[in-house]
């Protein structure tokens, strides 16, 4: 974040608080361009990336909660969330997919016809 963004910001806006992987949100001190609520926003902690925004902050920001929701898991099966994949070896593939670990795609089960033109 440069010099200037970080002064505008801080002169503009309060800021509410701060998750666990480093991003700060703020609140402007005025409402928005007439749309009756105050803008919030995010200050990303490295990289400019939406998927690093916690579940329990992407509420507050889309004016779903009035307050940010604790950072707690509730549920044993809920997860860290995860950057996204698209493009990256990691991305998930289905196991027929062409750049799947040399997978075989498995022959037709006999009941597919090959189309040809003018047939």
């Amino acid at each position: 974040m440069s010099f200037l963004q970080r002064l505008t910001t801080g002169l503009s806006a309060s800021k509410i608080g701060t998750d666990r992987f480093g991003n700060t949100y703020w609140e402007s001190r005025k409402s928005w361009l007439g749309y009756g609520r105050k803008r919030r926003f995010v200050l990303y902690n490295g990289a400019p990336e939406p998927t690093k925004v916690p579940p329990e902050w992407h509420c507050w920001l889309h004016h779903i909660t009035d307050a940010p929701l604790p950072e707690k898991k509730l549920y044993s099966w809920q997860k860290d969330p995860r950057p996204n994949m698209t493009g990256t070896p990691q991305a998930y593939r289905p196991p027929a997919h062409s750049r799947a670990a040399a997978v075989q795609r498995p022959p037709t089960a006999g009941d597919y016809e090959a189309w040809t033109p003018g047939a």
